[in-house]
């Protein structure tokens, strides 16, 4: 009797998340196909964007050719060079530019301007602002990933509400709906006993077209089922700010937005202060460098934000580089004048929560580890596109009645 119970309220519990999981993926099923087939391509964007402009990023050299210093770089392009130059970025691979990031007067965009240069030659390869049908291609598919395409329309279409918002909140809500469908179908999936779980995990290809896609449905999302939620949980991130500030205050890393005061005017109470800071003069770049690869003993790509006129100190991070290398950076502060260092910030010594917290976008985007995570990330996002075609194809089955074999009707005489 208890077992029979046992089983009854099994059976009850299983029903219930089967009918979360059906309207989850039915509310959420298009929208999801295209978040996720634009997800697919968009895990290889920085691939697919340097394969199209090969030219800017890898460079011919002969054999035995050494590079030029990063400040003869620059001597060699400041008059080819737009603007103002904010940093530069620096690769272990023989085979990759220099770049360099500039910011004319007025530039609104969120990155300035690259530069790419021949580190052996000194010459200048091109820039960012090129045109580039790759990078047109992939802008299109962030876009749509993102907000839908509705930030390409300029009317908005409810008053009040900026379009890109309403894509933002439209993708949210379906990636959010789309985690709980990941976490109930992993409830469904759980066999009634124990001794079939085996059968769960297998692809019956030599069954009949329903069986096969039941089982790509199930099989496929339970071994992709990792990295569909972590992709799941950290979408919504970029789309509500009170989802973003409920998953920090759960890592325990989030911090209130400090309100700046307004500072003085120019040219007030900092005269005497610009005379002094005006008086520090940099070093090579290479005296900076050499003081970060006594902190941080590891092959690396560099990235070095260069301090405004008279600031003490400057800024640069380091990233290992491999196929398994880890997305996130060491970054320190060093003495402008002296190339010491007076500050640390290095990743895998932060506590776990705040590793966590500070990955939230290599998570969703799957460079975690590197071409390793990616090639994961780009198998289970293709994975994830199948899911509302074969789950509305197993919804649809199931809702098709047998067909009644009609009776022999008797003849009487």
């Amino acid at each position: 009797m208890t077992k029979q119970k046992n089983n009854t309220s099994w059976q009850k519990t299983r029903k219930f998340f089967n009918d979360v999981h059906l309207w989850a993926g039915l509310i959420s099923g298009i929208v999801l196909l295209v978040v996720c087939l634009t997800g697919t391509i968009y895990v290889y964007n920085t691939e697919i964007r340097e394969w199209n402009a090969s030219h800017l990023y890898k460079v011919d050299h002969s054999e035995g050719m050494s590079k030029l210093s990063p400040d003869e770089l620059l001597d060699k392009n400041r008059d080819l060079i737009k603007g103002d130059i904010t940093g530069v970025k620096i690769s272990s691979d023989e085979d990759r530019s220099f770049q360099v990031t500039a910011r004319e007067k007025g530039d609104k965009s969120r990155f300035g301007t690259t530069y790419f240069v021949n580190p052996y030659t000194g010459e200048l390869l091109g820039n960012s602002k090129e045109e580039n049908a790759a990078a047109t291609f992939m802008g299109y598919m962030f876009s749509l990933h993102r907000w839908l395409l509705l930030d390409k329309i300029e009317a908005p279409i409810f008053e009040g509400l900026e379009n890109r918002k309403l894509g933002s909140y439209i993708t949210g809500a379906c990636t959010i709906l789309f985690t709980i469908g990941v976490l109930t179908g992993l409830v469904i999936w759980v066999p009634r006993k124990a001794k079939n779980w085996r059968q769960g995990l297998k692809i019956k290809f030599n069954s009949n077209w329903k069986r096969i896609n039941h089982d790509l449905h199930n099989s496929l999302a339970f071994y992709s089922a990792i990295i569909l939620f972590l992709m799941g949980v950290t979408g919504p991130f970029f789309s509500f700010p009170w989802y973003r500030e409920a998953l920090q205050k759960s890592l325990g890393t989030y911090k209130e937005r400090s309100v700046r005061a307004p500072g003085p005017s120019a040219g007030e109470g900092k005269k005497g202060a610009d005379k002094d800071q005006a008086k520090i003069e940099m070093l090579p770049l290479e005296d900076y460098l050499y003081s970060v690869d006594q902190t941080l003993d590891y092959v690396g790509e560099y990235t070095v934000s260069l301090p405004k006129d008279g600031a003490s100190k400057i800024n640069i991070s380091k990233k290992r580089a491999g196929f398994f290398a880890p997305a996130a950076s060491d970054k320190l502060v060093l003495d402008v004048a002296s190339a010491k260092v007076i500050e640390t910030d290095i990743f895998k010594e932060k506590p776990f929560n705040e590793r966590v917290s500070g990955s939230i976008k290599a998570l969703h985007l799957g460079d975690v580890y590197g071409s390793f995570s990616k090639l994961l990330y780009f198998i289970s996002c293709l994975i994830a596109t199948s899911l509302p075609v074969t789950g509305t194809l197993i919804w649809i089955n199931k809702m098709k009645k047998p067909k009644k074999k009609n009776k022999r009707k008797t003849a009487t005489v």
